[in-house]
């Protein structure tokens, strides 16, 4: 008498119907799997350069509308204080005898200066604030000084291409007939990202 095959587990045929089965059916989701990953690194490092173009476009906007330095050791024309030169490219730490960050710190890109009044006294105390965005490695730094005192020291861009770096002014940025507006570029890459090129622009509030 025949035996009665049981219906408990696979026949080799089976088998192999649900092994080819599985591999035609995984075989697209890994490809999903893996384009979803390098599209998710992608969008990271998308949002990591833009956040770098907003945060320092944000305070490039601010440092150059305070820009001027003013000279009052000169006369007075038409009831203004002429201005001196304001704007330094390829600044060291104590150039133009404006001191600000130390022997190790880095050549800025640009310096800007301007007058910072103290009212915190009975008279009121002019002190000299000093801007410098310089690069340490890939991060765009923007040093921030009182009278040659470190107040802040921070990184506004962390994927700089250091080769990359320019500053243009509405005329000759150092002469002491302070330029209306600067602009400074550059181009961030970020892996996972196209370069992308970044422009930072301020325009002078004082006149």
């Amino acid at each position: 008498m025949l035996s009665r095959r049981s219906d408990a587990g696979f026949t080799l045929v089976e088998l192999l119907i649900v092994v080819v089965i599985l591999g035609v059916v995984a075989a697209p989701i890994a490809n999903a799997v893996i384009v979803s990953i390098q599209n998710t690194d992608a969008t990271a490092a998308r949002l990591a350069v833009s956040h770098d173009a907003q945060q320092s476009a944000a305070f490039f906007a601010q440092d150059v509308a305070a820009v001027g330095l003013r000279d009052y050791s000169g006369a007075v024309a038409n009831g203004k204080v002429p201005y001196s030169p304001s704007i330094q490219l390829g600044a060291t730490y104590d150039s133009g005898a404006q001191v600000c960050g130390t022997a190790a710190t880095p050549v800025s890109v640009v310096r800007l200066l301007s007058d910072d009044w103290d009212t915190g006294t009975p008279v009121a105390t002019r002190r000299t604030a000093v801007v410098a965005y310089y690069l340490a490695g890939t991060e765009l730094h923007r040093l921030r000084c009182l009278d040659s005192a470190t107040v802040s020291d921070a990184v506004v861009a962390h994927h700089v291409d250091p080769a990359t770096p320019a500053v243009t002014c509405s005329s000759a940025c150092a002469d002491a007939a302070v330029p209306l507006w600067v602009k400074f570029t550059f181009t961030a890459v970020a892996e996972h990202a196209d370069p992308y090129p970044i422009t930072l622009f301020g325009q002078r509030r004082q006149t």
